[in-house]
């Protein structure tokens, strides 16, 4: 019991302590509120609202402008059309002055370019200008590939009629050829020629175009393979074993010791001289 009492004792104490401390504060701020709201009412109407400022009487410039009226539909269409002539009519002004600022650099100045129009009249003769020296270049190109074309045919027709005309010269040739008639002019008398130059017709060894073929004497109007009258059997200077010249499809050719007269586009022995070489 007695713990209880100085427990409760001690309680108030400390209440006591703290009404203390704090009662003070309280008064020490009501007394400031007080005083405020002294001074506040001695300064009047400086510490009530502010009266208003006097509005400014309004200058001429800044008048109030007065309403635009509405428009229609084509009252603005008519307005866009103005403001544009307005507008091209301040670009030409400027283009102009542009030029004239041009001229004023001096003679070696260099003008401004202006802008080509893409229509009118210059630029329609233009244009038919160009699509005709086109159509001009075109027609002369088909001329000259006409013309080429004639001078390559009338050239292939030369040819076929040289050739032609080869044809028929040898075919006569072919036709003409008597193997009595040669032999008839002393001229081409070999064989005193070879009796006085007999080393002059020992010519070695001949090899035949295939292996294992032997000699067979060869008569006129015989064919041969076109491997015996090739350009390595071929006497290429008649003259020097007093053989008449040949002319045309003949030539004269080696076989073994023999000499034959072969026509090469056929491959028919013409003429034969058995026993020639050594």
């Amino acid at each position: 019991m007695s713990r209880t009492l100085l427990k409760a004792g001690a309680w108030g104490a400390m209440l006591l302590a703290t009404t203390g401390m704090v009662l003070p504060d309280i008064a020490m701020a009501q007394e400031r509120g007080r005083h405020e709201r002294a001074n506040r009412g001695d300064r009047g109407d400086r510490g009530g609202q502010r009266q208003a400022r006097p509005q400014r009487e309004a200058s001429p410039q800044r008048q109030a402008r007065p309403s635009r009226p509405a428009q229609t539909r084509d009252n603005r269409g008519e307005a866009r059309v103005e403001r544009r002539q307005e507008r091209g009519e301040r670009n030409y002004s400027r283009r102009e002055a542009g030029s004239l600022r041009g001229l004023d650099r001096g003679p070696n100045s260099r003008p401004e370019p202006t802008a080509r129009p893409d229509t009118g009249p210059d630029r329609r003769y233009d244009r038919r200008d160009q699509r005709q020296d086109n159509r001009y270049d075109r027609r002369n190109d088909r001329r000259e590939d006409r013309y080429e074309r004639r001078d390559d045919r009338r050239g292939d027709r030369y040819e076929r009629r040289d050739d032609r005309r080869d044809y028929r010269s040898d075919r006569r040739a072919e036709r003409r050829w008597d193997r009595n008639e040669w032999r008839r002019n002393n001229r081409y008398n070999w064989r005193s020629y070879r009796a006085q130059n007999r080393s002059h017709y020992r010519l070695g060894r001949y090899y035949a175009p295939y292996r294992g073929y032997a000699y067979r004497r060869l008569s006129i109007g015989f064919s041969l393979g076109t491997m015996f009258y090739g350009s390595r059997y071929w006497i290429n200077d008649p003259w020097a074993y007093r053989l008449p010249s040949v002319y045309g499809p003949y030539r004269w050719v080696r076989y073994y010791d023999d000499v034959l007269l072969v026509n090469t586009y056929t491959g028919e022995v013409v003429d034969v001289i058995y026993d020639f070489f050594w």
